[in-house]
């Protein structure tokens, strides 16, 4: 086939898919930091699209040890390596979502992050750690990948190592606030390293810590990491419950909630702190490639960036790959929904209204798409979508973290019938316990349906679990 005719038949495709990293659109990504002369300026374009694009290959589920087919391993090292994204090969939409779901499950790490192949190979510690396993035996939190034919590596931190939940029955739900207990796992970790040596695994998790820093603000409460034992330092990784994870430039100390993405196309804000402006599929591709590949390039008014970037090292997703794996997340549909409407969710449907809940959960998202304001955050200039009205929820996270804009958004409630923990720190594990009356001795703010008679709690729930 002469090259002209072939361009004929690849342009259309590759037409469609936007430049992810333009400095343009990079300015207008992100909204300000709560103090905005350290808000992040990040990588160049030029630099950026120098670091090479991943090569994905295909990967191969892992088992449950005790539910892995009689010579799989054995069969996994006799198979050739096999590149699983080809760009050129889609033509439709379907295509695209087909390869987005290749990238959402692609790995980036080949090495143990919170677990280790050892521990997938081993019965006791999915015992001990309550990792999920589905109804098939498959774990979906991690791959096994063949790049080098008689070598299987593990591959995890991909999207799917946080953005996974296996269901009480079994059932995988691609895209869900995932409750695999990662960071209990990386406790674990630690606590198996600190058996070897000790003063070697304080270091590393100590420099691991960095990361979540602000060396800009006052009395940082992510410094105590340095100064803390390493048993200090484990417990804050065991009292982070599945569902919620200490990702980068978040915190230790108050780990946000992992989000639920089914239903992400119509949320005009990424992260809790609505730090991300949502208008169009390049703004999700942007902000994938900053999860996934360039927080640490990031500088920080004077605080120079914890990495730099070196042309033709590292590895970054293909403008291809990130507009595939966005189709695929603009597809997600939430697991069929078991609650059904009855008289009693229809009467908590009335006391949503009664009690002024559809204000900020505004049907049929339920959600605004409006960011709300901490106690004691005071705005140079607010934000056009900012209500004009303040939240008593925990404002450490919203102040102190690297992704602090004195805001949070108002979370959509679609789907709470099997997402968990809630708040934006997933302090609080079920529905009954948001609206128990005691609630804000431990965790306080977010006030409204506390003081309702038990029968219109009970109504209101039934009625949220049927969104």
């Amino acid at each position: 086939m002469r090259w002209c005719c072939l361009l004929a038949i690849v342009a259309p495709v590759f037409s469609q898919v936007p430049r992810t990293w333009t400095a343009n659109a990079v300015a207008k990504l992100e909204i300000p930091l709560a103090n905005p002369q350290y808000s992040p300026v990040h990588l160049s374009e030029e630099a950026y699209y120098q670091i090479p694009a991943r090569v994905l290959y295909k990967t191969y589920p892992v088992y449950h040890p005790q539910r892995e087919p009689a010579g799989y391993q054995d069969w996994l090292k006799q198979q050739e390596p096999q590149i699983a994204f080809d760009a050129a090969a889609y033509k439709t939409e379907a295509d695209w979502i087909r390869a987005g779901e290749i990238v959402f499950n692609a790995p980036v790490s080949f090495g143990p992050v919170f677990f280790s192949p050892a521990d997938l190979r081993n019965p006791a510690f999915y015992t001990e750690t309550g990792m999920p396993v589905a109804k098939d035996g498959t774990v979906p939190f991690a791959r096994w990948v063949i790049r080098e034919k008689g070598k299987v590596e593990m591959g995890s931190m991909g999207c799917a190592t946080c953005h996974t939940r296996v269901m009480p029955d079994g059932t995988v739900v691609a895209g869900a606030q995932g409750n695999n207990p990662s960071d209990r796992q990386g406790a674990r970790l630690m606590r198996l390293g600190a058996k070897f040596d000790p003063a070697k695994t304080l270091e590393r998790v100590r420099q691991f810590a960095r990361q979540f820093e602000m060396p800009w603000l006052p009395n940082d409460p992510n410094r105590a990491v340095q100064t803390e034992t390493l048993n200090q330092i484990i417990a804050h990784g065991e009292a982070i419950p599945p569902g919620a994870t200490a990702r980068a430039h978040t915190s230790m100390l108050v780990a946000p909630q992992i989000p639920d993405l089914i239903g992400v196309r119509e949320r005009r804000h990424l992260d809790h702190t609505g730090l991300v402006r949502h208008n169009s599929i390049g703004d999700l591709m942007r902000y994938s490639a900053l999860v996934q590949d360039l927080l640490a390039y990031a500088r920080y008014g004077d605080t120079p960036p914890a990495a730099q970037p070196m042309p033709g090292k590292g590895a970054r997703f293909s403008d291809e790959q990130l507009y595939a794996l966005a189709q695929y997340l603009y597809s997600l549909q939430p697991p069929p929904n078991p609650n059904r409407v009855t008289p009693t969710s229809q009467k908590g449907g009335q006391v949503f209204q009664r009690e002024g809940c559809h204000r900020c959960h505004t049907a049929p998202l339920y959600t605004n798409n409006k960011l709300i304001a901490v106690d004691g955050f005071k705005p140079a200039k607010p934000e056009p979508d900012a209500m004009n009205r303040r939240i008593g929820t925990d404002p450490r996270y919203a102040l102190e973290t690297r992704k602090g804009t004195g805001y949070y958004k108002v979370p959509s409630l679609k789907g709470v019938w099997y997402r968990g923990p809630f708040e934006h720190n997933g302090r609080v594990a079920t529905l009954e316990e948001w609206f128990d009356p005691a609630r804000p001795q431990k965790v306080p703010g977010h006030e409204f349906g506390l003081k309702l008679s038990a029968t219109d709690r009970s109504a209101l729930i039934a009625f949220l679990k049927t969104l």
